[in-house]
């Protein structure tokens, strides 16, 4: 039997990411096993409203207020009328909340527990104990896990740093990778790379932000081009320092070596991804890494940075790991991934195929499809009343007096509006939505009319 699931995430299409991805082909993958899937994120300037992405997955786009990088703006009541009308509408089984800096995910978490429905949240990223916005993230996610059923991690590293920051009991914790089509990603034939040889092209496909490593790849680069007059870049992404690589571009000129193409569409990821030899990658910090995997399915060897979950990703023979995070290191890895696809060392022909029987999306979503069941169908399940939620919120490890006061209070005046709700606007006059027909429907419908005929 399927499951009604609503993924919650300010983060989705039209903008292009690695969460965003992991949802919509979760998503996809999971309605191909029989369940019903609705996104809820906010409007994206005029995508407001309801739209159907392939296979019928309708995405709500909701008109909440923007504050920053694409994150609502975090009002934590304000958003659980229409949320609810949501969930009663689509008769919402499981409310999986994607991402830590989601506004949206996390408001979405405890809507759901104050309504009694199962819980279920993945963390994509990494985030520290020092830096102001992190400690304030975390302690909003230790409200928000507080009373959540399963939680989900990318890598055993993000679960690690789970139960740090949020002092999750790790039976409830899950390791699921993100994945790709590996059919979207295949290397070019040997005999168009053997007319490209003569030069060696180094790729760099991200989010041009400080955490990606872009202050050290603009040193990097320029000493790379010097050292090796072979030697091409290609970068690919854009960001608040993209101007900081056209500066270096110009001051060093390099405008023939270096090419800066700015936000690229997923669909052509692959085409640049082609062009190259070697995909360098810089990040300081890193939960997966979806797009190691990409280049590696491309037949890219991987010059990387040795942190997070990184090294979980691929296997030692894809990749050459820098020592530390910083200038030279990077450059004496990258150098040597140059001397080993200059001299031949290393085959990336079979990279490919490597990759593809180890990250699958179908077997990602058979995966997490367990996870649900084991959350809905608990022989024992615990009970999601006012008490209990209250209870969990109060007693919260490494929390100071005043944090539990204040959880308390935010789940008694959660519990309040919902029964504000149910009473100004009761579920029994919300209109249940249509389902989407699956395949079986279609062919089920198909011979039915064909007997009345």
């Amino acid at each position: 039997m399927g499951l009604n699931i609503a993924m919650v995430c300010d983060f989705f299409y039209p903008q292009l990411g690695g969460v965003e991805f992991h949802i919509y082909h979760l998503a996809q993958n999971l309605i191909q096993l029989g369940h019903s899937v609705v996104v809820i994120t906010h409007a994206y300037k005029d995508r407001v409203g309801v739209r159907y992405l392939t296979n019928g997955l309708k995405v709500y786009h909701v008109p909440f207020f923007v504050l920053h990088r694409e994150t609502t703006f975090p009002s934590v009541f304000s958003t659980f009328p229409i949320v609810r009308n949501i969930l009663i509408r689509e008769n919402i089984q499981v409310v999986h909340s994607h991402g830590s800096g989601s506004t949206m995910a996390q408001e979405a978490i405890s809507h759901a527990n104050t309504m009694g429905l199962r819980t279920v949240f993945t963390d994509h990223s990494l985030y520290g104990f020092t830096e102001l916005g992190s400690i304030l993230l975390n302690k909003l996610l230790k409200f928000t896990l507080a009373n959540t059923d399963r939680v989900i991690c990318v890598s055993n590293v993000c679960k690690e740093n789970m139960i740090i920051r949020a002092d999750v009991d790790p039976e409830k914790l899950s390791v699921i990778p993100n994945a790709l089509i590996s059919e979207d990603f295949k290397p070019l034939d040997s005999d168009i790379r053997m007319k490209k040889k003569g030069r060696i092209t180094l790729v760099v496909i991200s989010r041009l932000f400080p955490n990606k490593g872009c202050d050290l790849l603009v040193r990097i680069i320029p000493r790379i081009c010097q050292a090796h007059h072979d030697v091409d870049f290609i970068v690919a992404g854009d960001g608040p320092k993209f101007i900081d690589f056209q500066q270096m571009v110009e001051t060093c000129r390099l405008e023939d070596r270096v090419r800066l193409l700015g936000s690229v569409p997923h669909e052509n990821i692959r085409d640049v991804l082609c062009q190259g030899d070697i995909y360098l990658h810089a990040s300081l910090t890193e939960a997966f890494g979806t797009v190691l995997v990409e280049a590696a399915s491309c037949g890219l060897l991987l010059v990387t940075t040795c942190v997070g979950g990184i090294p979980e990703v691929l296997p030692q023979h894809m990749t050459v790991f820098a020592k530390e995070t910083s200038v030279s290191a990077l450059i004496d890895a990258a150098n040597k991934g140059i001397e080993s696809i200059r001299s031949g060392k290393i085959d990336t022909s079979s990279f490919h195929k490597e990759v593809s029987r180890m990250y699958d999306w179908l077997e990602v979503a058979k995966r997490t499809e367990k996870v649900y069941e084991a959350v809905y169908h608990d022989s024992s399940p615990r009970d999601k009343n006012w008490a209990v939620m209250v209870k969990n919120c109060y007693f919260q490890k490494g929390d100071g007096m005043w944090a539990r006061y204040l959880y308390v209070l935010c789940a008694i005046v959660e519990y309040w509006i919902f029964i504000v709700l149910e009473w100004l606007y009761p579920r029994t006059e919300i209109d249940r939505a249509l389902k989407w027909p699956q395949k079986k429907d279609f062919q089920i419908t198909r011979k039915s009319s064909l007997k009345n005929m």
